[in-house]
C-alpha cells in the first residue's frame, strides 16, 4: 500500500485488540457480556470483531493487489500467503506443550481463526484479479441470497431446514459430513466449511469499500456513512427472516457487521484522514503486524494454560490469583482487568516492531 489509509491500520490494530481481549480474560467462568459471542442468533460486540477482521482484509486486498499482473507469480505469492495462514493456525490447534508436542490427529480441530483468515484471503484475492466492483457486488448478492434459500428453504433428508443448531441445519450438517470429529464442537464448528462461503463476501464488500477509499470520488466519508446506512438496513431487515447469527455467517450477520465496520472506519477516516487528527496511533503499530501479534498472543496463551509452575497452578492461574483475584474482589473485573493488562501487552510488542522497523509479512 504505497499512500496508506491511518484509519485502516488503526481500525485494523482496534480489532486485533479486541480479539485479544475477549480470548483472554482471567478465568471464562466470570465474563461481562459484552465480551461474550452470542450464543446462537443475536449480536454482540464480540461478534462484531472476526468480521471486521475478514472486512480490513478486503480493504487490503484492494490496496496490494491493485496494480498486481494477473499471471502465475501473482497466484504464487497468494496461494503461499494463504498456506502460511492455514498452516499457523493448524500449529495453533495441534501444538501442545508437552511430549510429542502434538495432540493425536484424531483429537485435532481442522477449522479455526487463522485457518478461515486464510481461505478468505486466497478466495477475495483472487476475484478481485478477476472482477470488477460490479461483478463482485453481483456475485455477493447470489451468494447471500443462495445461502438462504439453502438454509432457509431446502428439505434436508426429508425434513425442513433451521435455522437453529439442530442435525437439520444445512451448515452443521455439511461441516459434519466433511470435517467429522474434527470439529469445534460434536454438532458445528463456527469456523466450518459451509460458514466460510459467506464470510468470503464479509471480505469482498471489504474490497469494495477499499475500492471507494482509492477512487478520486470527492467526499468519501459521506459516502462511507451511507454505504453504511444501506448495508445496516438491508442487514437489519434481512434479520427478520433470517437471523443474525456469527456461528453458521448468516447473510443477516454478513451485511449487518459490514455495516457496521464501514460506519465505524467512516468515522475514524474522517476524524484521522479528513481532518488530520491524530490518535490511537498505539493500536496502529499493532495493526501493521496483526496477524505476527494475533499469534503470538493465541500461543503464549496456550502456553499458560497449559504448562505449571507447580502441582497445583497453571502460569495463567499463577499470575492471575497473583496479580488480580488477590487484590480484586469483584470476579468479573479481576477477569476483565487480566484481559486488558493481556491486550496492554501486546500493543506494547507491537510497538517495539513498529520502532524496530520490523514488519512480519504472513
Amino acid at each position: 500500500m504505497k499512500q496508506r489509509i491511518e484509519s485502516v491500520d488503526i481500525l485494523r490494530g482496534i480489532t486485533i485488540a479486541a480479539m485479544i481481549l475477549v480470548n483472554t480474560p482471567g478465568t471464562w467462568s466470570t465474563i461481562y457480556a459484552p465480551l461474550l459471542h452470542a450464543k446462537w442468533h443475536g449480536l454482540t460486540p464480540t461478534d462484531l470483531i472476526f468480521p471486521f477482521f475478514l472486512f480490513i482484509v478486503g480493504i487490503s486486498i484492494s490496496y496490494a493487489y491493485k496494480n498486481k499482473p494477473v499471471n502465475f507469480g501473482t497466484y504464487k505469492k497468494i496461494g503461499i500467503r494463504s498456506l502460511k495462514l492455514i498452516g499457523l493456525g493448524l500449529f495453533l490447534n495441534w501444538f501442545i506443550p508437552q511430549f510429542p508436542f502434538f495432540k493425536d490427529f484424531e483429537s485435532l480441530r481442522l477449522p479455526g481463526v487463522l485457518q478461515r483468515i486464510g481461505v478468505v484471503f486466497f478466495v477475495s484475492a483472487i476475484m478481485f484479479l478477476h472482477f470488477n466492483w460490479k461483478t463482485l457486488l453481483g456475485i455477493s448478492i447470489v451468494v447471500l441470497l443462495g445461502y438462504w434459500a439453502l438454509l432457509g428453504y431446502a428439505p434436508l433428508n426429508g425434513e425442513a431446514p433451521t435455522f437453529n443448531r439442530a442435525s437439520n441445519n444445512w451448515a452443521n450438517y455439511i461441516d459434519l459430513k466433511i470435517f467429522g470429529k474434527h470439529m469445534y464442537k460434536a454438532d458445528y464448528d463456527p469456523e466450518g466449511f459451509m460458514s466460510t462461503i459467506p464470510s468470503v463476501i464479509t471480505s469482498v464488500l471489504g474490497i469494495l469499500i477499499g475500492q471507494l477509499l482509492a477512487s478520486a470520488k470527492p467526499k468519501k466519508e459521506q459516502l462511507l456513512f451511507i454505504s453504511a446506512l444501506v448495508l445496516l438496513a438491508l442487514g437489519y431487515l434481512l434479520n427478520l427472516e433470517f437471523p443474525i447469527n456469527k456461528k453458521i455467517w448468516s447473510s443477516s450477520f454478513v451485511l449487518t457487521t459490514a455495516g457496521w465496520a464501514t460506519l465505524i472506519l467512516g468515522v475514524l477516516y474522517y476524524i484521522i484522514d479528513v481532518k488530520g487528527m491524530r490518535f490511537g496511533a498505539i493500536f496502529k503499530y499493532a495493526g501493521m503486524n496483526a496477524i505476527t501479534v494475533y499469534f503470538l498472543s493465541s500461543f503464549i496463551s496456550k502456553m499458560f494454560y497449559m504448562v505449571n509452575v507447580n502441582e497445583n497452578q497453571t502460569i495463567h492461574d499463577w499470575i492471575y490469583n497473583t496479580f488480580f483475584t488477590s487484590v480484586i474482589s469483584i470476579d468479573k473485573l479481576a477477569s476483565a482487568l487480566y484481559a486488558l493488562s493481556v491486550v496492554s501487552f501486546y500493543l506494547l510488542i507491537g510497538f517495539i516492531l513498529y520502532k524496530k522497523k520490523i514488519f512480519i509479512k504472513v
